[in-house]
């Protein structure tokens, strides 16, 4: 049977046009294979809108599996916690020589040294401060990495800019980026679960969570031991019998929906999500009761605490984070600190530090250690990677007619442990006094990187086509830190 060719067939019945486009064609191809040899294509997630936390491969092997976020909202200060100055206790109550006459909220004041003591913890002799005790404890176990540098003095850009790489609205968070690729090894919750502190939610509130251009169905979903999740259960005039059935009922008529709308990827990813839902009504409360917690554990994390009730709820979140983790949830982010209220709630000590983190020290070291220990002992550590964070750091002169630090984006630590993670080692170094970073500075985006390496994600070919670009979480940025690496 004859049948009328194109007009770009009958073209290539022509031997120069066919050469000509031949020629064309392989020389895209050669391009192609440079491109990808040089690593400069992107490699895009071949996700199934019936199934989008479907397990995904990672780009390479993989030393971790999940990963667990400590965020310390407010700034804590990192001459109070792991950067160990003793310059700043010899120049304690001088001016700081060729300082900022005013930084972020107002004129400066003098050097103050640490509000707190340090000494030697482990084997490694890490110096750590009085105020987390229990978590210099396992010093030995840590990663340090004093250099780090924030795009921003202001804590709502500076929590988007560690919690998506950008100081504006709108973009992924880093667990929304982490499912995308990888997807979730339990499909009964919630691939990526944000934990907001008893006292709130943090400044920059569902942006550390969010997945901004990414498909909905990654962002990450926020509940507590204090709050569950809204809406979850049906009304107590609905019968556990009457709903399965209509469960049941809508599954059939859903399936035969999306057959007679064959590749509708929305109304699959729709169903999918309402699916989830379904299940998570049974798996959610059973991950969220407590009561099953034998009292040494409650006891080891500080949730038995009957005079510190903030402590109690905050070492609740960690057992709950545990839990999470245990059942294959890919990424938890566990927040300690809520919103900006004179640091109240939260780290950001401008004018009474002392005094706030009088407060805020014990409601976050116990637990927080706690869960770091259990995770160890369960053998969860050995595919978890556990990153302790906050979005700046702290001047180490106080402000003017102050007891407090201002804001300092110029230099501040984070700790890691866990999957891939060389224990025991310091990277990077601010000045004597901790104004800067000098030695190794490391925007955010490096950590950004070292997280997804560690994952088996090559951060620069993790992407997302949006608005004529080619997005990822680094930006245009980043360098794994090889230094901290097992």
């Amino acid at each position: 049977m004859n049948r009328a060719l194109s007009s770009h067939g009958l073209s290539l019945l022509n031997r120069r046009d066919f050469l000509g486009q031949s020629a064309t064609g392989l020389g895209a191809i050669a391009l192609t294979t440079l491109l990808s040899k040089q690593g400069l294509l992107a490699d895009r997630p071949n996700i199934n809108p019936a199934r989008p936390h479907a397990v995904r491969p990672p780009h390479q092997p993989a030393k971790a599996k999940n990963v667990l976020v400590i965020f310390c909202a407010g700034a804590c200060s990192q001459l109070e916690t792991w950067d160990y100055k003793p310059e700043l206790i010899k120049h304690d109550g001088k001016p700081l020589k060729n300082g900022p006459a005013v930084t972020f909220q107002g004129p400066a004041g003098n050097l103050a040294r640490p509000q707190y003591p340090f000494r030697p913890y482990g084997q490694t002799g890490k110096m750590c401060s009085d105020m987390v005790p229990h978590l210099a404890a396992m010093a030995d176990d840590y990663a340090f990495v004093h250099s780090l540098t924030s795009k921003s003095n202001t804590h709502g850009p500076a929590e988007n800019f560690i919690s998506t790489g950008f100081t504006l609205d709108g973009f992924p968070s880093m667990g929304a980026w982490i499912t995308y690729a990888l997807g979730s090894e339990n499909e009964n919750l919630p691939a990526f679960v944000a934990i907001p502190d008893p006292r709130g939610v943090p400044q920059a509130s569902v942006n550390n969570w969010g997945a901004g251009f990414l498909p909905a169905v990654f962002q990450g979903t926020p509940f507590n031991s204090k709050q569950p999740i809204q809406n979850l259960k049906p009304p107590e005039s609905v019968s556990k019998k009457t709903d399965l059935a209509a469960r049941d009922l809508l599954k059939l008529l859903n399936d035969q929906h999306l057959k007679r709308n064959p590749g509708d990827a929305n109304l699959a990813a729709r169903i999918a999500s309402h699916e989830l839902a379904a299940r998570m009504q049974l798996s959610v409360p059973e991950i969220s009761d407590l009561s099953t917690e034998p009292k040494h554990i409650l006891k080891l994390y500080g949730a038995d605490d009957t005079q510190n009730q903030v402590k109690a709820e905050y070492a609740k979140n960690c057992i709950l984070a545990r839990r999470l983790i245990e059942k294959g949830v890919r990424f938890v982010q566990l927040f300690n600190g809520a919103y900006a209220t004179g640091g109240r709630l939260n780290w950001d000590g401008h004018q009474k530090l002392r005094e706030q983190y009088d407060v805020h020290g014990p409601i976050m070291d116990q637990p927080s250690a706690a869960l770091i220990r259990d995770l160890k002992q369960r053998g969860l550590l050995e595919d978890t990677l556990v990153l302790w964070c906050t979005e700046f750091g702290r001047m180490p002169m106080f402000q003017k007619g102050a007891q407090g630090r201002d804001h300092n984006p110029g230099g501040f630590t984070a700790v890691l442990t866990g999957a891939g993670i060389q224990p025991g080692v310091s990277h990077g170094a601010t000045d004597e006094l901790g104004f800067k970073a000098v030695k190794d500075p490391h925007p955010f985006h490096d950590l950004h990187a070292t997280l997804l390496h560690l994952l088996g994600l090559d951060h620069e070919h993790l992407t997302f086509y949006h608005n004529g670009i080619q997005r990822r979480l680094t930006d245009v940025h980043g360098h794994v830190i090889k230094e901290i690496l097992a």
